[in-house]
């Protein structure tokens, strides 16, 4: 076998447990799985009250040319309603301390791996992967419980984005 790399490597193996990157005593904590699930919940009930004007149903009349039948037929406003979520989540951790109403109130944030504060791009990022794996059912679920079994707690937008979500 070889001998391990040395400390402080690229290519030096990941520390289980993890500890954040070398900030002094001030490294921010790990955000806590729980909290993580209500605070997305609160964003969700958010998102919705804001958008739920857009998600009654719109009737539209549409008629066959040939036998002349005519029927009323359901138009929803779903990509405005997602355009919407992604606004709050992008527009809100980019400008509001990496935090969503729902972080701020369980006291987490959005950093970059280093400890940086994640900027607009990393945060587009983060947003545009987790609404494309929602729009794909099965992957949707797996990007949620993904943080269950990682030793970062990173889900997969945030593994894309290279973000973690961290005490406040």
């Amino acid at each position: 076998m070889g001998t391990p790399p040395p400390p402080g490597s690229p290519y030096e193996e990941p520390r289980s447990p993890w500890t954040p990157p070398p900030f002094g005593l001030t490294a921010p904590r790990l955000a806590g799985r729980w909290r993580r699930l209500f605070a997305g919940i609160l964003d969700a009930v958010l998102i919705g009250l804001v958008a739920s004007p857009l998600t009654w149903d719109d009737w539209r009349v549409v008629s066959e040319g040939t036998t002349g039948a005519v029927a009323r037929v359901p138009v929803g406003n779903g990509l405005l309603v997602g355009l919407i979520g992604f606004l709050y989540y992008w527009l809100l951790q980019s400008f509001w301390n990496g935090q969503t109403v729902g972080k701020r109130v369980f006291g987490m944030r959005v950093v970059r791996e280093t400890g940086e504060p994640a900027g607009p791009g990393p945060i587009a990022v983060r947003q545009a992967v987790e609404i494309v794996l929602g729009w794909l059912f099965c992957l949707g679920l797996v990007n949620l419980a993904w943080i269950l079994f990682d030793r970062r707690k990173q889900a997969l937008h945030d593994k894309a984005a290279r973000t973690l979500v961290v005490d406040a």
